[in-house]
Formats: structure tokens, sequence, C-alpha cells
């Protein structure tokens, strides 16, 4: 029976491809909050896998150790000779490693899982220990995100099927388990014509993916499902439906070849005495044209999803890769990461297992005859002291435009702004500060704060009106930045203008010299490396305030009516999430 790709069962496909052929997909990105329906699926792809296969899962907040194995402490001691055992990857050998809130996983853990899953092999080299273990397993990434939250990129890229649960619920898995096990032997016979691995690496193209991994998956999953329906060449409707579970979800833009050609003017009308050019000759090979593909994946997702996955696209392009709240190692405070040799006389807390690890395998030497009496020979160069790592507040540093006919428009706005963001300071323990600048000067109105009575009497008695000295605003800016990472905060800095600079770094009048000293300033203050915000405030924004905004390296946001609520929206994207703000 040909499937129907618009009303076909996502869920149940994809636990059905990961059944069959778990190293073609190499796992799953499973979005859903703990429940019953996201243990039913998992159960249900426990019962339909082989028989016997290992499934282990792995907490979010799991130790190296245990991870990648190594020295068996207990065993060590009791026999004076070293003894490893297995860590988590190697004992989800052939089977299935289920990461329970992927979204929370460390970056250096998921970089661990995801070289061990791409390689099929874990290395160890700890406490003493080399050895290569064999770690061949399929990744079921559990993703309790929300909103933008989702696992590291260096993991989710790894996992060719993408399911979200909440738009497209798991009812009952469409095959038997005789028709998996059957398609488990055919699949070694399924062939992909070169047409099909074409179509989805055009379908890929279209989405956006410039990574050659999701075309691959997505043939080694349209490969599955032929098996699955009992064929040996993949047809069209196997390569749609693998389309829509691993390219589709993916995409960071949408192929819209309709659109493009309703956007397109309709050529002139032909003149009267001229004939009509000859109609060329239609493709009569009977090949789809290159959007197809792509239309019919979206097509085969549930309409909650596709608006959703739309949504999640957008913000992606929205966000940029600042360094606001960038994370600093601490020896006192922050989140335990891992540990290192070290002496806990500096004030780091003393990792007592690993400094035992260390030292056990050398207790028969260290003590000879006297082995066997309980006591354990520690040395200095056995101390392993704990490794910690906080995230560095951030203070929002705001450069206002308070000069010409606007300004108490601009003013009226940067005012709203602040108030709500220092709303947000108490939760996030971040601050905010205020720079103005007219006339001849930029003045400090607000030095950074979270203290909303301070931020009141400050912003209440502002005043607007006359020249406008961008470069001196900037180079204000530069310093007080300078002085914000000197602390050990991150700036996050915010321009409000409209880039129209008429009073030069001397102070003189003359747009010219004032518009080329602002562009200077503008890259001194880019080799900071920081993140910044141009917001321009013109009626009709220009080319002054983009070419200025490319010169600092800065995030360009044309907002002539710039509400305040829009301008936090706009800086909050450039900050962590208050839930990773701050760990202690």
């Amino acid at each position: 029976m040909t499937p129907d790709p618009a009303g076909a069962d996502l869920a149940g496909l994809a636990l059905a491809v990961l059944a069959v052929a778990p190293e073609a997909a190499s796992g799953i990105w499973l979005r859903a909050q703990a429940g019953p329906d996201r243990d039913r699926w998992l159960a249900a792809l426990r019962a339909y896998a082989l028989p016997g296969v290992p499934f282990r899962r792995m907490p979010a907040g799991i130790a190296e150790s245990r991870l990648i194995g190594g020295l068996d402490l207990a065993a060590t001691l009791a026999s004076g000779l070293p003894v490893t055992e297995r860590g988590l990857l190697a004992e989800a050998d052939g089977g299935y490693l289920v990461i329970s809130m992927a979204e929370r996983l460390d970056p250096w853990l998921a970089s661990l899982v995801a070289a061990t899953a791409e390689t099929g092999e874990l290395h160890v080299e700890r406490d003493g220990v080399t050895q290569t273990l064999p770690a061949h397993f399929a990744m079921v990434a559990l993703d309790e995100g929300i909103d933008d939250e989702a696992p590291s990129a260096i993991l989710t890229e790894r996992l060719g099927l993408v399911l979200d649960l909440a738009h497209a619920p798991f009812g009952e898995i469409p095959f038997t388990p005789g028709a998996v096990a059957a398609a488990r032997e055919r699949l070694p016979a399924v062939t992909t014509s070169a047409r099909i691995i074409g179509e989805l690496c055009a379908a890929a193209a279209g989405f956006g993916l410039a990574s050659l991994r999701p075309s691959l998956q997505a043939v080694g999953v349209a490969r599955a499902l032929a098996a699955l329906h009992g064929r040996i060449d993949v047809a069209d409707e196997d390569a749609i439906l693998a389309a829509a579970l691993v390219l589709a979800p993916r995409a960071v833009q949408w192929p819209s070849r309709q659109e493009q050609q309703e956007e397109t003017p309709p050529p002139p009308p032909p003149d009267a005495e001229t004939p009509p050019p000859e109609t060329p000759p239609q493709d009569q090979s009977g090949d789809p044209p290159d959007d197809v593909m792509s239309q019919s994946a979206l097509a085969a997702l549930p309409a909650g999803l596709l608006a959703d996955l739309k949504a999640r696209a957008a913000a992606g392009r929205q966000r940029s890769a600042g360094k606001a709240g960038a994370r600093e190692k601490n020896a006192r405070r922050g989140r335990a990461v891992g540990v290192k040799p070290g002496d806990p006389r500096t004030g780091a807390r003393l990792g007592l297992i690993d400094t035992l690890r260390a030292a056990a395998p050398w207790q028969k030497l260290r003590r000879g005859a006297s082995f066997g009496d309980g006591t354990i020979a520690v040395r200095r160069e056995d101390f392993r002291i704990v490794r910690r790592r906080a995230r560095r507040r951030t203070t929002t540093l705001f450069i206002v435009d308070a000069s010409g006919s606007s300004a108490l428009q601009r003013l009226g706005e940067a005012k709203g702004a602040v108030q709500l963001l220092l709303a947000e300071c108490y939760v996030r323990r971040d601050e905010v500060a205020l720079i103005t600048f007219r006339g001849r000067v930029a003045e400090m109105v607000l030095p950074p704060t979270r203290a909303l009575a301070r931020a009141a009497r400050a912003l209440a008695g502002l005043a607007g009106g006359g020249g406008t000295p961008l470069a001196t605003a900037i180079d204000t800016a530069r310093q007080v930045a300078e002085g914000i990472m000197r602390s050990g905060r991150t700036p996050v800095l915010v321009f409000m203008t409209d880039a129209r600079a008429n009073i030069g770094r001397d102070g003189q009048p003359g747009r010219e010299r004032a518009m080329a000293d602002a562009r200077q300033a503008a890259r001194e203050l880019a080799a900071l490396g920081q993140t910044v915000i141009l917001i321009d405030t013109a009626n009709k924004p220009g080319e002054a305030a983009a070419v200025l905004a490319d010169a600092m390296e800065a995030r360009y946001l044309p907002l002539p009516y710039a509400a305040p609520e829009m301008v936090v929206h706009a800086v909050s994207q450039e900050r962590p999430a208050p839930r990773a703000a701050h760990r202690a």
C-alpha cells in the first residue's frame, strides 16, 4: 500500500526507522516534555529494537569519570593494582544512549558524546589508564527546552531524525514487530537512484542547510522507509517522508518558488508587428522541479509544527553570537566542571575522590610490605582540585542621542527601556547604565546600577537639543566599556541615534569631518570584541547608520518608532537567558 505523506504518523515512522537502521539516522532529537506520551514512545522503541541491545540513560549532570570510565577506585585500593571500569558510553555499545535534558548538557560533554558516536570508539586516557573501547550507539536526545533553548549544535547536527511530540503526537507504530524485523534483513539490498539523491540534496539547499550531513542522513532514512514498506528501490514517497523527518525541521529558510514567480513582473506585451518568439520545448523527462520535494515535505508536517519551525528559524536569524554573559573561571564560585592537579591551599576545593583515584595505582610501590593495613599513601602530586566556571554578569550601556528636534522622543524611549530592563536586573543580577550626548559633550547620567530609585532620579531631569558629537559619544562608551570589562563584567552597548554627526572629536562643527571621526571611533570600539547594537531612530532610516554599524561590527536595527518594549526585546536577544545568567 502506498503511504500518504501528508497524513503520515511522523512519530511512529521515526520510531520504526530508528529501530530498523539506527546507524543510518545516528539518533533522534526528540522535543518533548516529560510525561506519559514520551515514556510510551521510549517504551515502544525498546520493544521494537533488536532483542537484548543495551539502553543506557545519561543524566545531564553526569560526571566525566562515569561517562568515559577509567580507574575503578574501590577495586584498585583492594588489590593494589590498577583495575579499570567501563564508562557509560562503552556500556551503550551496540544499543541506544538516551540523553536526559539534552538542552542542559555541558558543551564539553556534548562534544565528547558526539565525537564518540562519530567514530564508534571511546579513547580513554586518564588516571594512568590508556585504552580504546568500541562504542557504536544511536543517540536519543530528550529536549525539554522552552522557547529558543536547544541542545548543543555539535550534538544535534549528528542526530538525523527530528521530532516534536507536541505537534506530532505518537499514536501507534504503523508496522508490526515482524515487519520491522523483515525490514532489517531487507535494508542492505535497498538502492537509491541518482534522481532521488539529487532531489534530497536540492531540498536541503532549499531549506538553507549548508552541511552535507543532513542530505546523507535523509538518504539513509529514505532507504529505511523503503525497507519498511517492502521495497528494494527508494520511491518518491519515501524521500518525501525522509525530508519531513530530517530536513524540514532544521530549516533556516523556506523555499518559495511560487512567491518568487508572483513577484517577478510580467514581460511587456509583444509589439503587434513583431512575431511572438517560439515557445521552447518543455522538459519531457518527467523529473519534478527542484522545489517539489521540499514543498511536499512541508505538506507532510502538521500545521502547528510548521508554524513553530518557522518561528524558530526567524528567531535564529535575529540572534547573533555576541559575548554577553561570557563564562569565566573562578576557583571558589560557579558550577563545578571537572578537576585538575593543584594545591587546595590556594582556596580551591579539594576533589577527594579524584585525589584518591590518582593515588590508588601507586599504593603497592609506596607502602611495600605494609600494604593491606588500610592506610592510603597520598602525595602532593596526587592532589586534585575542583575546577569551577561562573557566568559573568552583564552591564547594558545605553548611549542615547539627545540632540536635535527629536531628542524628546528618543529620551522618552530610553527612559522607558532603562526602567523595563531594571525590572529584570533583580533576577539576572545585571546592571544598566546610560550615556547621553548633545552639544559638544557626552555625559554619563546614570552609572551602572540596579537601584530603581536611583535610576528614576537620574532619568527625571534629562534635557535635549543641540549638536551631535557622535565620535565623542563612541569614545566615552568605549572607555566605560573598558572599565566594565576590568571589573569582571560583560558590557552590552546599545546606541540609539540617527548617526547624523555634525560635531567632530575636537568639538568643532562640520558634518564631513564629524562623520569621519565617528567611523574611526567606531572601528576602535569594534576592537573590544563586545556586543554592540545600533538602533537607527531616524524617521527614514538611511545609509549613515548602517555604515556606522558596519564599522563598529554592531547589529543594526532600523526602528524609527522604537517603543521601549521593542528596545528591550532587541537587547534581550543579545543577552543570556535568566536561568543561565548566574549559577553559583
